[in-house]
């Protein structure tokens, strides 16, 4: 599907909503007149008005809208708001049913009413924004608006010099076929691990003497992946020894491993965790029927969930997540229903429903026919939603992606007072997030709602031979936070 812009140059803006309401199209720009399927946007500057202008071919259809505001209300943001309400108004003629999301393009759209809520304004006139300005379904606007209520209650317990600490852990038994992170299987570079152990406690050290220097203290701890539980009980101890040397956890409200995996996990794992203050763990079976789990390049069985819960019980885990996802290969609605209801009659705390999304670094983008279609995916997600509320379970968080089935979205739940702090934190950029290893991403957090990415080389070896100019712009990061703090 081609994209012509004329009069101006917001390519991004246009092409994050076309990819939302196009999700099977691949996004070819263009410099002039073309045939076939496209749009051509345009931006016209009058006396008085700027005019948003957007005419889309589609499937032997055309389908134009034009859109104005005042030229002295003009701003960066709501000009390329209102470039984005005239796509909308000109696609939604040419789909079978208005998108879910309206017009809201991009991974985070919770943001928007969390700043309105943050500035003081009304949960009412928050929702009334979604859909009037962005034309957001009713139970999109309620989901949105939860979470954006949960993002203002974790903010409340937010101090001046908190931050959240991220400890990655880059490596899984096996690689999935929906997976397109940068981890690596034990089974090719497991002779890696060991190595990258020994350098991620540097950097442990390290990064533990610079927020102690800078007055900064750790509000939550995350260690994920990869699969964390990859490592061996020895490892995990040395690991989580060196966090308690190191970083002052006196503040901390929320300590989480992401077990993930229950062919990693070990009653004598979890003792670990244990010891350490680890009270959050994540189990996610993703599915809990072997055949689907087979066609995912998973290793366990779904017999094997019930028995790792049960040992992060005994452990004395407070706080356990599972992760189940919507449109896996070879799932139906049947599938995924019994899935979840399995899932939820062992209660845990926090339930998240991801939608599959099918990103190029996965071996599945290359078989997309094994995939269930966008209306089984939307039977999967509405059934989620109905059922986990009966359930008790209240959405905290959410998030959406690129390439996503159906364009719907992913969605924390939990049972009420058991949010998972640093996932909103994370996803809400709403302060600095430290994140150490290899493929990790820090995000400083400055005045004035700057955001700037300070990202760790991706692969582990490429962190190992670049470790001592990793630490080096850790300092320089905290010296950034350490000045805007005072």
């Amino acid at each position: 599907m081609k994209l012509l812009l004329t009069g101006h140059e917001e390519r991004y803006a246009i092409e994050q909503l076309q990819l939302s309401l196009f999700p099977g199209e691949q996004m070819e720009p263009v410099d002039g007149p073309f045939q076939g399927d496209g749009a051509e946007s345009i931006l016209f500057r009058g006396e008085t008005y700027l005019s948003a202008t957007t005419i889309i071919w589609y499937h032997g259809q055309v389908s134009q809208c034009v859109r104005r505001m005042h030229l002295e209300k003009e701003t960066v943001q709501l000009r390329r708001r209102l470039l984005q309400r005239s796509y909308y108004g000109a696609a939604c003629p040419l789909l079978p049913e208005p998108p879910a999301w309206g017009a809201l393009a991009g991974v985070r759209p919770t943001k928007i009413t969390t700043k309105f809520l943050l500035e003081g304004g009304s949960v009412r006139s928050a929702e009334a924004l979604l859909k009037q300005v962005y034309y957001v379904t009713p139970l999109r606007r309620q989901l949105c608006m939860e979470a954006s209520q949960a993002t203002v209650q974790a903010v409340k317990l937010l101090r001046p010099g908190d931050v959240s600490v991220y400890v990655g852990i880059p490596f899984c038994p096996t690689r999935c076929a929906y997976c397109s992170f940068v981890s690596a299987s034990v089974s090719r570079s497991g002779a890696l691990l060991e190595t990258y152990l020994q350098a991620l406690l540097r950097e442990i050290q390290a990064v533990g003497r610079m927020l102690a220097s800078s007055g900064l203290q750790a509000r939550t701890l995350y260690i994920g992946g990869g699969t964390p539980t990859t490592l061996s009980a020895e490892q995990l101890e040395r690991l989580l020894s060196a966090i308690d040397r190191h970083i002052s956890l006196t503040g901390c409200l929320e300590y989480t491993v992401e077990a993930g995996r229950p062919d990693t996990i070990t009653g004598e794992k979890l003792q670990v965790l244990a010891r350490h203050g680890v009270r959050r763990v994540s189990i996610n079976p993703q599915s809990m029927d072997d055949r689907v789990l087979a066609l995912c390049g998973r290793r366990h069985k779904a017999a094997q969930i019930p028995e790792s819960f049960q040992l992060a019980r005994q452990a004395g885990m407070e706080v356990i997540n599972m992760d189940l996802i919507a449109g896996l290969p070879g799932d139906t609605p049947a599938g995924f229903q019994a899935s979840l209801e399995a899932v939820a009659a062992l209660a845990p705390e926090n339930i998240t429903v991801h939608t599959l999304a099918l990103k190029k670094g996965a071996d599945l983008y290359q078989h997309p026919e094994r995939l269930p279609d966008s209306e089984a995916v939307g039977e999967m997600i509405r059934f989620s939603q109905d059922y986990l509320r009966r359930q008790g379970y209240r959405p905290y968080y959410l998030y959406r992606q690129k390439y996503m089935s159906g364009s719907f979205e992913n969605v924390g739940w939990c049972k009420p007072g058991r949010a998972c702090l640093y996932n909103i934190y994370m996803m809400e950029e709403i302060h600095s997030i430290i994140a150490l290893g290899a493929g990790a991403m820090s995000k400083a957090n400055f005045p004035g709602g700057r955001l700037e990415r300070f990202p760790n080389p991706k692969f582990p070896q490429q962190y190992l031979e670049r470790l001592d100019h990793v630490i080096a712009e850790k300092q320089r990061l905290l010296q950034l936070l350490r000045q805007g703090k005072e």
